[in-house]
């Protein structure tokens, strides 16, 4: 699905269909044969958050689960037997001492909180229709093609990486292909409920950034950033940098799952080709989740 006309591309076993979610409009010949969806539509959060861009990031989101529940509604023979929409941590309260599960009632007071659980009221309308529905909720994604990483990685690579605030404050990372893993395995098991999509064993800012450094070997010798300065530059993105986050694996691996990267150094070295990789579990190439 693209928004773009002109970016609409087919081959075999790949077909690409024209949808405007802020209009409502789609191509409903986008559900033909269809057995699964995997709903990843949001704007990025990573731009600064003026009050028109805040608005954007949300109706993006509100927008294209609608358009997508009207089509289906309206497309009565479809064949879907799984819904799988992205979500994310940033749901969960801002703490340097919970463990968070899905089972967590309470949801930040902030202005992420309020857009992800706004996002995930949106996707549980489809537990309207009989197939299953989950919501992986995406935590801090390892990818040096886009994302927090490249932009935490910037300063090191110019000699002025530095922690955030305290730098204690907790991030739930998870590798890039172990999240598009995650996706499929949601599929494939039809999967129900809220899922958590983040590697076995969160770091603090601190040990980040020094693992950052130490994959690109660049030293760091600044002190770290205060939170007043990052505001400053930042605004109320800032938030996104001093959020923490301590969020559990253990609901999918219970379901099967298994990680092929738990560690975050490790994963780094994989991305940044510098070192060897974990073993991806032999049943993620059985199923041809890995490419």
């Amino acid at each position: 699905m693209t928004t773009s006309r002109d970016k609409i591309v087919s081959r075999t076993g790949y077909q690409g269909f024209y949808w405007n979610p802020d209009s409502g409009e789609m191509d409903m010949d986008c559900f033909k044969d269809v057995s699964a969806i995997v709903n990843l539509a949001g704007a990025s959060i990573s731009k600064r958050w003026t009050p028109k861009y805040k608005k954007t990031i949300l109706s993006s989101r509100i927008n294209t689960l609608r358009t997508l529940y009207s089509g289906l509604r309206k497309y009565k023979d479809h064949k879907v037997t799984s819904f799988v929409s992205a979500s994310a941590i940033g749901i969960y309260p801002n703490s340097l001492t919970h463990y968070y599960t899905e089972d967590e009632k309470e949801v930040d007071d902030s202005f992420l909180g309020e857009v992800v659980k706004a996002w995930e009221k949106e996707a549980d309308t489809f537990n309207d229709f009989s197939f299953s529905v989950a919501k992986i909720r995406i935590g801090l994604v390892m990818s040096d093609k886009g994302g927090a990483l490249p932009e935490m990685a910037k300063p090191i690579k110019n000699y002025v990486g530095a922690a955030f605030g305290s730098g204690n404050q907790w991030q739930s990372w998870v590798h890039i292909s172990d999240l598009a893993r995650v996706f499929v395995f949601a599929v494939e098991n039809q999967l129900q409920g809220v899922y958590n999509a983040v590697a076995p064993n969160p770091v603090n800012n601190n040990k980040l950034v020094k693992e950052i450094a130490g994959v690109l070997k660049k030293p760091l010798f600044l002190p770290n950033i205060p939170k007043s300065v990052l505001r400053l530059v930042l605004g109320q993105m800032s938030y996104l940098l001093f959020a923490s986050q301590r969020v559990s694996s253990k609901k999918i691996e219970n379901e099967g799952f298994q990680f092929g990267f738990t560690n975050v150094c490790v994963a780094l070295r994989e991305i940044y080709g510098t070192g060897h990789t974990e073993k991806v579990p032999g049943e993620a190439y059985k199923n041809g989740y890995i490419s």
